[in-house]
């Protein structure tokens, strides 16, 4: 047990922050592998994600209570029957997490159930919590005895104790692309936190440069488990999601202003990407890598965090957002209505981007129930809209007012209607702002087969929708019409 020493070397913070730090340059990719795949990335749209790991048992924040930064995520909650008592005992509390495993027993886990809830939504890709920040490995690792498998761990006599291999192979059979989300910080290993020294903060808790042999046995660890997950066990591997974007070479600005999360870097964290990415695609050609808030050549796609940008990005992007409030499963947690979520996705989608939302399974391996029933009303919508979203890309102008606009290589140009809350049913005249549809073209509402009449004003068309149509259409979380041609006509490209 590292010693815990760190409470009173905690350094106050001024503001709250995202995870992620700031991201350096993006570097477009060259490898031809990598371009088709992420080619193929983007026409995938809607993906799933899920933070699962011992701490689910508890319904606490992952991983992040663990650590001693003075923001509202990190540090023991004072309103968790679980965890209450440690509300001003940081050490019992790391103790007590630490010892997550030793219960953890997810009976009802069952990935063909989870894979046949994110199909039903209409997602396309999945990335799975292999390893997060706390060092608990989610997967059958020989580099750590802090593993699902472990002898100490009810489950490890489960059948489907590999978790990761059972999630990726589950959902592969359901035709998913495959996503291994893996920190590259560890926060168990004594290689990152040393129990020597107190552990302030999400950094290593040594100077990597006065302690180098420290610093490469975690390298060395690190490769090895990127090893493992890559190296055909797991089965084929579409995405690297990297996350823990402190975790880099250093830069000139490095503590120049430490108020953010306030906490002090005490050396550069050079994982080796160059080792890591060598190793990866080797294992796995093609492979997409996501260094996420790092930049530089091996963050292949960017992932705003709980944001959807104000306009569309000149690289391909990601937003991670969740379903409800919280990351990891979170009792009595406020789940985002079907509503909202696919205006988040139409949103996204209009600005060239990919929509990747979360939800965390509880300590038995469960899917929250009304999160699966939010997920089923998105999949209602998705059965009906779809090819507005799937294999789409951005088309000026993207958004106008309630309008959004996505378009496919064929010309087509797709505008979505983002309906208020208590907007129940389509006018009888619409104007839609934008591309005009090619002459001749029928103009449709997806969901019926019915000829709608339109013209042409200005830089607008104006649509007549039959009585019909709007009875038909009547409570959709949006609507949308199929505008033939019209990319043709607006920017020429693919």
């Amino acid at each position: 047990m590292r010693r815990l020493l760190f409470a009173a070397l905690a350094l106050a913070c001024t503001a709250p922050v995202v995870h992620a730090e700031d991201t350096g340059p993006y570097v477009a990719e060259t490898d031809p592998a990598v371009l088709r795949k992420l080619e193929r990335w983007e026409d995938w749209k809607f993906g799933f994600m899920m933070h699962w790991g011992a701490y689910s048992q508890w319904g606490v924040v992952e991983s992040w209570s663990l650590c001693s930064e003075d923001v509202d995520w990190c540090g023991p909650p004072k309103h968790n029957k679980f965890t209450e008592k440690y509300a001003n005992d940081y050490v019992g509390y790391v103790k007590a997490y630490e010892k997550l495993p030793t219960t953890f027993n997810p009976v009802k886990f069952d990935p063909d159930r989870w894979a046949g809830i994110a199909k039903d939504a209409g997602m396309k890709y999945v990335v799975f919590t292999t390893k997060h920040h706390d060092g608990f490995s989610m997967f059958d690792t020989r580099q750590t005895n802090y593993r699902i498998t472990a002898a100490n761990v009810p489950f490890h006599s489960n059948p489907r104790a590999n978790v990761a291999k059972e999630v990726f192979s589950a959902f592969r059979k359901q035709g998913f692309g495959i996503g291994a989300y893996f920190s590259k910080a560890d926060w168990h290993s004594q290689d990152y936190w040393w129990p020597r020294f107190a552990t302030p903060n999400r950094y290593t808790n040594y100077d990597t440069r006065k302690y180098p042999q420290r610093w490469q046995d975690f390298v060395k660890f690190t490769h090895a488990q990127i090893g493992e997950l890559t190296n055909g066990d797991y089965g084929p591997i579409d995405i690297l999601w990297l996350d823990a974007g402190w975790v880099r070479p250093a830069r000139a600005d490095d503590n120049k202003d430490i108020t953010d999360i306030g906490a002090f870097r005490p050396g550069p964290e050079d994982i080796d990407m160059p080792g890591l990415a060598k190793i990866a695609r080797h294992n796995q050609p093609g492979l997409i890598i996501v260094d996420r808030a790092v930049g530089g050549r091996y963050e292949n796609y960017r992932t705003p965090e709980q944001q959807v940008p104000d306009k569309p990005l000149s690289y391909p992007w990601e937003t991670c957002m969740t379903l409800g409030d919280s990351w990891s499963f979170a009792p009595h947690d406020h789940y985002k209505s079907a509503h909202k979520v696919v205006h988040l996705l139409a949103d996204v989608v209009a600005k060239g981007g990919n929509f990747l939302l979360n939800v965390g399974p509880d300590g038995n391996g469960e899917l929250p129930p009304e999160a699966v029933e939010r997920l089923h009303q998105v999949g209602q919508w998705m059965r009906v809209n779809g090819e507005a979203i799937y294999a789409s890309r951005a088309i000026a102008p993207y958004s106008s007012g309630k309008f959004r606009y996505t378009r496919l290589r064929d010309g087509t140009v797709y505008a979505i209607y983002l309906p208020d809350d208590n907007e129940q049913q389509l006018p009888a005249q619409l104007k839609i702002p934008g591309p005009a549809p090619a002459r001749g073209a029928q103009v449709r509402l997806l969901g019926s087969d019915a000829a709608l009449a339109w013209t042409r004003e200005g830089d607008a068309t104006i649509v007549t929708i039959a009585d019909a149509v709007r009875s038909t259409s009547k409570g959709a979380y949006a609507w949308v019409f199929r505008l033939p041609g019209a990319a043709a006509k607006s920017d020429g490209k693919r």
